[in-house]
């Protein structure tokens, strides 16, 4: 893991699964279940949307933070580790939108 915040935040994220969901709200979303966080990744990716349109840019950045948050959650709960998702999209770097989606399995 590198020193980056979001990787420091993914290695907090991952110390609480299976701990106390009566002391840590990461716990308590991982006690219910991935339905449920991927519930909350909609949730905070809609309030982020409404941000974006109708708050400020320090609103923004918090429902920004939140999304982050509850993905990185997501993320340890599928076993997904974030290099992964960084080496993803340092693979897409400096392709067209437009082709990479098109070169997408249909």
């Amino acid at each position: 893991m590198t020193d980056h915040v979001l990787d420091q935040l993914f290695q907090v994220i991952q110390s609480r699964q299976g701990a106390d969901p009566q002391t840590s709200y990461t716990a308590k979303l991982f006690a219910k279940g991935r339905k449920k966080i991927a519930q909350k990744v909609g949730e905070e990716g809609l309030e982020t949307a409404i941000a974006a349109v109708s708050e400020t840019p320090a609103d923004i950045a918090a429902e920004s933070a939140d999304l982050l948050y509850h993905l990185l959650v997501l993320w340890a709960d599928a076993g997904i580790d974030p290099a992964d998702v960084w080496a993803e999209l340092a693979r897409r770097q400096g392709i067209s939108g437009i082709a990479e989606k098109n070169a997408r399995p249909q």
